[in-house]
Formats: C-alpha cells, sequence, structure tokens
C-alpha cells in the first residue's frame, strides 16, 4: 500500500492577522475518503517568529496523543537540521494490536459471561429511564438539525477554590474531578434541568504503558448520571457522584458508539444521545518541544465547533513545589441555542456556587447564592416593579368614558354582529336598570347561563352597571352542577336566552332576554348612563365583581370571589 504523505503549507502572515489566521486553518474540515486525517500549516510572521498549526481529526489522535506527537516532532526537526531522517524508535505495540486486543477483551456479547456481555448489562440499568434531553437555559429552540457551531468562554478558578476542591475531594475519598461534576450538576439543577443530569465525560482508554507512546484515538466516553433529587448537602452530592463514577469506571471498555447502538435512545439530529452536557479534565502529560536553536511555545487553538449543547473543560495547575495555583479552562456551547453573554453569566453562577458550598460543605445545594447583587437586585425588585398607575375608578366609569372618546368605534365582534361602544352602553343601560328593578345591587349575586356571543359582553357590563357581582355558567355545564352552583352562590336570578340548552332547576328565577316581555320593558328603558341614585348603592372597588367557580381539590365547585 503505497503511504500518503501529510500536507504541509507554507503562508505569510503577520501580527495582527495571524489570530484570524490559526482560527481559520484550525477549522479545516477533512475529507476522509480522500486525505489522511493530518495536515499543517506554517505561517511566517516575521523574520523572527513563526506559527505551526498541526490539526489531527479526532478519529486518528485523542489528548493523549498530543505528547508524543510532539516529541516526534521535535525528534524529526532535530534530525532534518542535520540533514538525516528521523531515527525514532521502533514502538512495542501499534494502534491495530490495541484493537485486537480490545476485542479479544470484550468477548462475545452473545456469551453472557464475556466482559462486553456482562459490562453492556450494567449500562442498560444505569442509564434506564435517563431523560432524552436535559431542559436547559436555552437562549432559543433547538434547530432539527445542529449546525454543530460554537464557541468558548474562559473559566478560571483560583488558587483559594483549588485548594478547597482538593480539600473536601480528600475529605470525602472523592477526586477533584468528582467534586466539580457534583458543582456542574448542581449548577444545571438549579438552572432548571432536573434532579436527574446526565454528564459525559472522556476516559483516556490507555489502560497499558505500553500504549502511552502511541499516536492514536483511545478515549472512550462515559455517561455520568447525577442524582439531585432530595436537596442534598453538597458533601452528600460528591458522595453520590462518587459512587457513581467509581461504578462507571469499572465498565468503561465498551464503546461509547456501541452502547447508543444497544440501548437505542430517542435519536434527534438537533442533539447528543444519552447526555448534551460534557465535563473533561486535561491532565494528559504535555511535553515540552525542544528544538535545537528555537524558543517554542505552545498557543491557543479552536475549531470554532461544539459537539455538545455544553462542554466543560478544565485543568489544574501547580507551583513548582506542587501546590495547588488554580483550576482553569473554559465553557464550550453550542451558538445554535446559547449566547455568549448567558454562558458568561453562567461562568460566574458556577464560581459563586462553588465558593459558597466550598465554604460550609453541609449546606443543601439549592441555598447556595448563585446571583451576584445586580442579578438579585433585577430579580427581587427590577422584574417585579409592576407598579404603574391606574385609574381610580370601577370597570363601568371606565368604559363609560371610552364611549365618550369614541362612541361609534366597534367595540364588540362576534359571528358576523358588530357593536359600536355606544351601542353596548345604551343596550347595558337598559338591562342594569331592569336589573336593579327586581333587587340587583352591591353584594348581590346575578348569574349568567348563555353561549359565548356579543349579547353576553352587554349582560356582564349591565350586571357590573348594576353594582352586582355575576357568576358565569357555562350552559354545557351537567345539570347537577348547575344545580350545586346556583345553591351555593344563591343568585336573585339567572339570565339567560332560550335557545340556550342550559338546565336550571325548577323553580329557578331566570330572565330569559329573548322573550318578548323581557324586550318590550328593556326598549321602554332609558338607554343613558346610569347615576348612583338609581342604584341600591353607590359603584366602588371594594364590592364583589364576579364569583368564579373552580373545579375544586375534592371534586366538588368551589366558588372564588
Amino acid at each position: 500500500v503505497e503511504e500518503a504523505a501529510a500536507a504541509v503549507e507554507l503562508r505569510k502572515s503577520d501580527r495582527e492577522r495571524i489570530s484570524a489566521d490559526v482560527e481559520s486553518v484550525s477549522a479545516y474540515a477533512f475529507d476522509l475518503q480522500s486525505e489522511i486525517p493530518l495536515r499543517a500549516w506554517l505561517f511566517e510572521v516575521d523574520a523572527d517568529d513563526s506559527v505551526l498549526v498541526a490539526v489531527v481529526h479526532h478519529i486518528a489522535g485523542d489528548g493523549w496523543s498530543l505528547g508524543p506527537l510532539a516529541r516526534d516532532l521535535a525528534v524529526a526537526y532535530a534530525a532534518r537540521c542535520e540533514g538525516v531522517a528521523p531515527g525514532w524508535e521502533p514502538l512495542p505495540v501499534q494502534y491495530a494490536d490495541y484493537t485486537l486486543w480490545q476485542r479479544e477483551l470484550l468477548g462475545d456479547e452473545d456469551d453472557s459471561e464475556s466482559v462486553g456481555a456482562s459490562q453492556v448489562e450494567f449500562w442498560r440499568r444505569e442509564l434506564a429511564d435517563i431523560p432524552d434531553e436535559l431542559p436547559l437555559p436555552f437562549d432559543r429552540s433547538r434547530p432539527v438539525v445542529a449546525s454543530y457551531a460554537g464557541d468558548v468562554v474562559e473559566l478560571a478558578f483560583d488558587v483559594r477554590v483549588h485548594r478547597g476542591v482538593l480539600g473536601l475531594a480528600r475529605e470525602r475519598g472523592a477526586s477533584v474531578f468528582m467534586v466539580m461534576q457534583a458543582a456542574v450538576a448542581a449548577l444545571l439543577s438549579r438552572l432548571g434541568a432536573g434532579e436527574d443530569i446526565p454528564i459525559g465525560s472522556p476516559v483516556a482508554g490507555r489502560l497499558d504503558e505500553a500504549l502511552d507512546d502511541l499516536v492514536g484515538f483511545f478515549v472512550n466516553t462515559l455517561v455520568l448520571r447525577t442524582d439531585v433529587s432530595g436537596d442534598p448537602s453538597f458533601a452528600e452530592l460528591v458522595e453520590r457522584v462518587r459512587e457513581t463514577d467509581l461504578r462507571a469506571f469499572g465498565a468503561q471498555d465498551v464503546p461509547f458508539e456501541r452502547l447508543v447502538e444497544v440501548l437505542n435512545p430517542v435519536r434527534s439530529m438537533g442533539r447528543h444521545p444519552l447526555f448534551q452536557v460534557a465535563l473533561a479534565f486535561q491532565n494528559a502529560p504535555v511535553s515540552d518541544l525542544v528544538m535545537p536553536g528555537l524558543e517554542v511555545e505552545a498557543g491557543p487553538g479552536g475549531t470554532g465547533a461544539a459537539k455538545f449543547d455544553l462542554s466543560f473543560n478544565l485543568a489544574e495547575s501547580f507551583t513548582g513545589s506542587g501546590e495547588p495555583a488554580g483550576i482553569s479552562g473554559g465553557i464550550e456551547f453550542a451558538t445554535d441555542v446559547f449566547d455568549r453573554s448567558t454562558i458568561e453569566r453562567m461562568a460566574g453562577w458556577l464560581t459563586r456556587l462553588l465558593e459558597q458550598v466550598l465554604a460550609d460543605p453541609q449546606r443543601p445545594v439549592s441555598r447556595a447564592r448563585i446571583l451576584e447583587d445586580t442579578e438579585l437586585d433585577q430579580v427581587l425588585k427590577g422584574w417585579n416593579d409592576t407598579h404603574r398607575a391606574t385609574p381610580g375608578a370601577v370597570l363601568p366609569v371606565l368604559f363609560e368614558a371610552q364611549v365618550a372618546r369614541t362612541p361609534d368605534a366597534v367595540a364588540v365582534v362576534c359571528d358576523g354582529v358588530e357593536l359600536s361602544y355606544r351601542e353596548v352602553n345604551e343596550r347595558a343601560n337598559r338591562l342594569a336598570r331592569l336589573l336593579i328593578g327586581q333587587g340587583a345591587g352591591p353584594e348581590r349575586f346575578v348569574a349568567v347561563a348563555m353561549p359565548r356571543s356579543a349579547e353576553l359582553v352587554i349582560v356582564l357590563l349591565a350586571v357590573l352597571k348594576s353594582g352586582a357581582a355575576y357568576v358565569p355558567i357555562d350552559p354545557d355545564y351537567p345539570a347537577d352542577r348547575i344545580a350545586y352552583i346556583l345553591d351555593d352562590a344563591d343568585p336573585m336570578a339567572v339570565i339567560t336566552v332560550g335557545n340556550s340548552g342550559v338546565e336550571l332547576p325548577a323553580g329557578t328565577s331566570r330572565i330569559l332576554l329573548d322573550e318578548p316581555g323581557t324586550v318590550a320593558r328593556l326598549a321602554a328603558t332609558g338607554a343613558e348612563n346610569l347615576t348612583d341614585a338609581e342604584r341600591l348603592g353607590s359603584l366602588g372597588g371594594d364590592v364583589p365583581a364576579y364569583v368564579i367557580f373552580t373545579s375544586g381539590s375534592t371534586g366538588r365547585p368551589k366558588g372564588v370571589v
């Protein structure tokens, strides 16, 4: 088989453009059908500075591969400077050897005694009823098909927090990773993601030292399910995480892709299966690039992509004497669903949550304050400042003022019927006088059992103009429910129409609006606005306006005034 050579491009750049140039080539998309999964660019910035960008497709390398790749690069450069070919030492194993070893380790899944079968069965139990999707605080709806476009917000915890995390980890027999996982899960739960928080995390997969110097894709992904139910203290949550993670680490050999096939979760082109949030600690050994005649410094690089909705990528730093120097990294996020400003706030919330729970690990995670002072003030005061000036008048008076302003404007539209403000007001005035004549007034109830119509609006306004309160009744209610409501509310009368279909108890006082006698009385009644002298009491905001009957927690309707 003819060996392919990695493509290397030489380009010119300058100090103003180099960051953009690096970002551009770092997002290179490989065509794996025709290209090998390695490509490099060398940018000449000026006479003394150059930038080398090497991009390796994830199918051919993982984070732990960067160390041996850097060492190979340094050996090759030194050899070429001497005018000779690189003299790499042969490796004890190759990637193909690893794949055969992994297949032998897992065995046949049809064999219930095999490692593969037992681990698959473990994950069936461990991930039973896992949420299809975490309800994260998105800025917009998830697209049907993910674009995988992403960005990164820096995340940093100072020495004080780092010491606190290490101390709690030692106290609980956990790792720094486990403490950070508990913190991320607690934050997501506080942000509305629920109490069952699955988080994906990579494991190196290099279980034999013979693999340490090999470039290849060994990493596997585990789904670490975090139980935040019951409002645990942070210390208790760390212990839960520890137990879950240790079980998961004992079954880390089955490839994640195989688990997806076996578990067959609900699939979507818009999100990752089984988890949408990842947490990774970058603890792979780093090799210093030592090249003759050069001062070499590693620089940041990014692909502008996001495999998950959120990915927390962290690394510990230590002083030369081994003392903690801080935890740093970033939050990679999908720009399909998040704005950068939201993730910047999230980074602050995670920092504040950690500071609170480390100061008092027995504090329930629900009581850890995550908002900064300005955010808390906005929630408690800004969004609750609903004060607005309102006229000190009741609805009938406000309606009459609108009639005076726009008497001929359309007020009600229903089933092809249009009524102006003047028409509605005049008809309501007539009916209000009729009701007052029959005893309607403040602290009295008038039931209304009519289908939705323009007439219904007039009736409700008329009851309010009389000073009484209306009791709406759906004509489609069962007869026994209507009877119960009327018995409980004890209205002075029920306003209805002949074709309403409502079943009223025998002896119920009723006003049939379409009865000829009622129509004649209304026509003979004054249409001008009522005065308090005509009413049985003054209109005011301290008297009932209506009574609504709820379904009732006991199954019996309850009237709420």
